[in-house]
């Protein structure tokens, strides 16, 4: 692509097409409400492992949804970012359009993501309308967390060979009001999936 075409296109000209179909009708034709439950915890909380077993239990009572994985993300969608602090805001601020665009499809969307700030999480929650944003701490302890370890980073980051990672020396903000909080260390994986669905299958 021309970078010169992109850094010259005059942002300021483009303007939202109104579709004709609304999100309300294509929520309508799959007999769900729409919502998005954003996951947010340390490396290693178990956000992914709780996401994944939600959607499978959504998908029991023949729920329409889409997972947006951290992990998945980066190595397609944001494969061009950094671990610096601003590409980690842009990280988190793609995956809240994309969550957006999956809800006006009418989809139960599950983002499981360090999403360190508290800034881009609120950024991402102003996307939606009061109670259509549902965020969820896997406030799950770093202790544990490292001791879990499954992807080897903590270890990484002990010899040195990984720096600025979330909650070693780069900050994780905790959510202050998060609608959710659930500590994987302390409650089992079946019971934290019906908390999450009870919230969900409310009307």
């Amino acid at each position: 692509m021309n970078e010169a075409l992109c850094l010259t296109t005059n942002a300021s000209a483009i303007r939202p097409y109104e579709l004709a179909l609304s999100n309300q009708a294509r929520a309508a034709l799959k007999k769900q409400r729409p919502r998005c439950v954003w996951l947010t915890g340390l490396s290693g909380a178990g956000k992914s492992t709780l996401a994944n077993a939600l959607e499978l239990h959504l998908h029991q009572y023949g729920l329409h949804t889409f997972l947006l994985d951290g992990d998945n993300v980066r190595n397609g969608l944001c494969r061009d970012l950094g671990m610096g602090d601003g590409c980690r805001r842009e990280n988190i601020r793609r995956m809240g359009e994309v969550a957006r665009l999956m809800f006006d499809a009418g989809l139960i969307v599950i983002v499981a993501a360090i999403s360190p700030f508290r800034a881009e999480r609120e950024a991402a929650r102003q996307l939606f309308a009061a109670g259509d944003f549902i965020e969820v701490h896997v406030s799950t302890s770093l202790e544990v967390c490292a001791r879990r370890d499954p992807k080897g980073l903590y270890r990484a980051v002990r010899e040195g060979r990984i720096k600025d990672f979330t909650g070693i020396d780069s900050p994780y903000e905790a959510p202050l009001a998060a609608e959710c909080r659930i500590d994987t260390d302390a409650l089992e994986l079946t019971t934290a999936c019906r908390c999450l669905a009870a919230i969900l299958l409310k009307k």
